[in-house]
């Protein structure tokens, strides 16, 4: 265990203590916020929207003061990478409030949602998720590679990745995404980010099923983000990306029932009684 001089926590303490002070001071204005949150109040969704940043700042002090830690002491913080992966998971539940968490389904059915945040502009809405998505990185980043939150970092991230898709106007986004108008190269760099996201979302929840779980959802959301990915793809006209997100699906899908049939074929050996 490394050994930390009393020089060096003293410096530590003087250096994080306003930042501590700055987390006290959100907290106070986050319980307030919510406070106020109510089912009927038309500007309930501005709110959580005040929410997701407040808390996606209080994620980047205790990250700060995690980098602190490291330089200052050759150790890092749980603590702080514990709170600010709180911090992010708390932002995306707002998020997901505002813009819904379904993945893969017609626009329509989460177009309302996206509607009611017609006060905060588009660019506004990709600068908050890229946000998100640093700090997600960065508390991921922070922990080692075999570190207990593996997983549900794995989850955040693919969470945060259908409010990225449910982020985008669907109906305006293949005009928008001609290099004449106002906003192409900024709309069509978030459209591949989200796409990449969707994708890691895909990869990440087939890893846990093959690695940890072999739970069939882990499989079934994996498939799902396939689908997300189809439909965008066939929204723009590409239509051969489009079939290649249905073929990797079909053969997943095929994958995950063989993996069933073997399961249940296990269990029915080992029944007791069965031999």
């Amino acid at each position: 265990m490394t050994k930390v001089s009393e020089g060096a926590k003293k410096k530590y303490f003087a250096k994080i203590a306003p930042l501590r002070e700055k987390i006290y001071k959100l907290e106070s204005k986050e319980r307030n916020i919510a406070r106020m949150l109510q089912a009927n109040d038309p500007g309930a969704v501005y709110k959580r929207l005040a929410l997701v940043e407040d808390y996606l700042t209080a994620a980047s002090y205790h990250l700060a003061m995690n980098t602190l830690s490291v330089s200052l002491m050759g150790i890092r913080s749980e603590h702080d990478l514990s709170e600010a992966k709180k911090s992010c998971s708390f932002a995306i539940v707002q998020l997901e409030h505002v813009f819904t968490n379904l993945i893969d389904v017609p626009f329509q059915d989460y177009e309302a949602s996206l509607k009611a945040t017609s006060s905060f502009d588009e660019f506004r809405r990709y600068t908050l998720i890229r946000k998100a998505g640093l700090a997600l990185s960065m508390v991921k980043d922070g922990f080692s590679e075999n570190s207990k939150w593996k997983w549900s970092l794995v989850a955040l991230e693919a969470r945060l990745a259908v409010v990225a898709k449910n982020c985008l106007d669907l109906q305006t986004l293949v005009q928008g995404m001609d290099p004449r108008h106002v906003g192409y190269r900024e709309r069509t760099e978030y459209f591949k980010l989200t796409q990449k996201m969707l994708q890691d979302a895909a990869d990440g929840y087939r890893k846990k099923y093959e690695i940890t779980t072999k739970s069939a959802e882990d499989f079934r959301l994996a498939i799902n983000f396939l689908g997300a990915l189809r439909r965008l793809s066939l929204l723009l006209g590409r239509q051969n990306e489009a079939n290649e997100f249905k073929k990797k699906s079909e053969i997943w899908r095929k994958n995950m029932e063989s993996e069933s049939k073997k399961q249940e074929s296990w269990l029915v050996m080992n029944r007791p009684g069965s031999t």
